[in-house]
């Protein structure tokens, strides 16, 4: 049957029950009746199974330029940047891309970043501690990735620029880009000024940091051009700061509406590795990842003709009851036999930045849980929207400063 025949649930993607409190409802009760759902833009699939099967499915590919297009760009800096990137590639183009960047993006130097991580979680620490209360989104999640991401380029005292500009840059998928174009093109050139910039001096004087191994980096003859390392780079500064600062909010949230599981955590700080693949599964900050069918796809039944756009649910897929126990219930103690969570996504297009996005988000709850003791809400919180990124807008919280666990840990 052909997709469009069936009898399916619809779901508007902006439909303002889609955040929130109301926003895992929704979505729960539309799986419970149907592993495929009508929308506005597409199809959503809600089933864990047919989700991953079609994000390995190689007769599909991320719709980046055609999102652009959606929304009337077809042309300018930043549909050629989009063209030329990483997310827009498919088969050989994307894997040569793939390799090259892998190898310079490695677990080895994550593990160099921990010390450094530990340092700036203990300088922003210092500046809320006294007060007992504080903004999280602007006090410690926004600031903490784009820390660690401008020490893996290279350029630690950039982090604050780094951080505007990801947001600009992350904004071509929120489906508003009419709304920011001037915005979004004005970052897309500053961030190719610089980098070149950047480009120009590494070769001259190479470092220990990503952007040298990009410039310097060769396999089997093969190495990246400039426009590709813009491209890469701009995709590691967009990717790796608004999506971890997300992550990382939504995580304290998650923990301040669950104080019985932070104290847990604060006595036992091992338990972090645990917690931080909890909070990935129960919330993960990029619900919904688009699919654009290049080759006609039968799935169940159902057939998806070539040019069907089709939305894959993380949030169904993380919480699936023939995958998990309970899976409505968050638990940093609970097996979950190690079953793969969907939030950094399946297949080829796997998060590249997923070692480091972790090792922040476990350094961060590593350093926090034993000082920022009886954590809880201090107001209402602001949820963004979850087409794009998933955000918080803003997080208030109270607690308890404490020095940490004695003998343990110490600033």
């Amino acid at each position: 049957m052909l997709a469009e025949d069936a009898d399916l649930p619809l779901l508007a993607h902006d439909d303002p029950a889609l955040a929130g409190d109301g926003f895992h409802e929704v979505l729960d009760d539309l799986a419970s009746r149907s592993w495929l759902v009508r929308s506005d833009l597409g199809y959503m699939v809600l089933g864990r199974e047919p989700g991953m099967a079609l994000l390995k499915d190689r007769r599909l590919s991320f719709p980046a330029v055609e999102l652009l297009e959606l929304q009337g760009l077809t042309e300018g800096v930043v549909y050629d940047g989009t063209t030329k990137g990483l997310m827009a590639q498919s088969g050989q183009a994307h894997a040569r891309l793939r390799r090259l960047v892998s190898a310079a993006f490695t677990p080895r130097q994550v593990e160099q970043l921990r010390p450094r991580l530990r340092e700036y979680l203990a300088g922003l620490w210092q500046d809320i501690a006294p007060a007992g209360r504080c903004e999280v989104v602007t006090a410690l999640a926004r600031p903490l990735p784009s820390m660690a991401i401008a020490e893996l380029l290279g350029v630690p005292g950039d982090a604050a620029q780094l951080a505007i500009w990801s947001g600009s840059l992350q904004a071509v998928f929120d489906m508003d880009m009419t709304a920011k174009r001037a915005e979004i093109e004005a970052a897309h050139e500053e961030v190719r000024d610089y980098v070149l910039d950047l480009v120009r001096q590494r070769r001259q004087q190479p470092g220990e940091d990503l952007l040298s191994a990009l410039v310097h980096h060769e396999q089997d003859g093969d190495r990246l051009s400039d426009d590709e390392i813009v491209t890469l780079t701009s995709s590691v500064i967009a990717g790796g700061t608004d999506t971890t600062e997300s992550q990382l909010a939504h995580g304290l949230r998650l923990f301040a509406d669950h104080p019985g599981q932070w104290r847990q955590l604060g006595d036992e700080p091992a338990l972090a590795e645990q917690a931080c693949q909890e909070v990935l599964r129960f919330e993960p900050i990029v619900p919904f990842t688009a699919r654009l069918v290049r080759e006609e796809v039968e799935l169940a039944g159902i057939v998806f003709p070539v040019g069907t756009v089709l939305f894959v649910c993380a949030a169904t897929a993380n919480r699936d009851p023939l995958t998990y126990t309970d899976p409505g219930r968050f638990d940093i103690t609970a097996d979950r036999a190690g079953a793969q969570v969907v939030t950094f996504g399946f297949g080829a297009h796997f998060c590249a930045g997923s070692h480091l996005a972790r090792a922040e988000i476990i350094e961060a709850l590593t350093f926090l849980a034993p000082r920022m003791r009886d954590l809880e809400p201090d107001g209402e919180p602001v949820f963004g929207t979850p087409t794009g990124i998933y955000t918080m807008r803003s997080l208030p919280v109270r607690f308890s400063p404490h020095e940490g666990q004695p003998g343990r840990l110490r600033y």
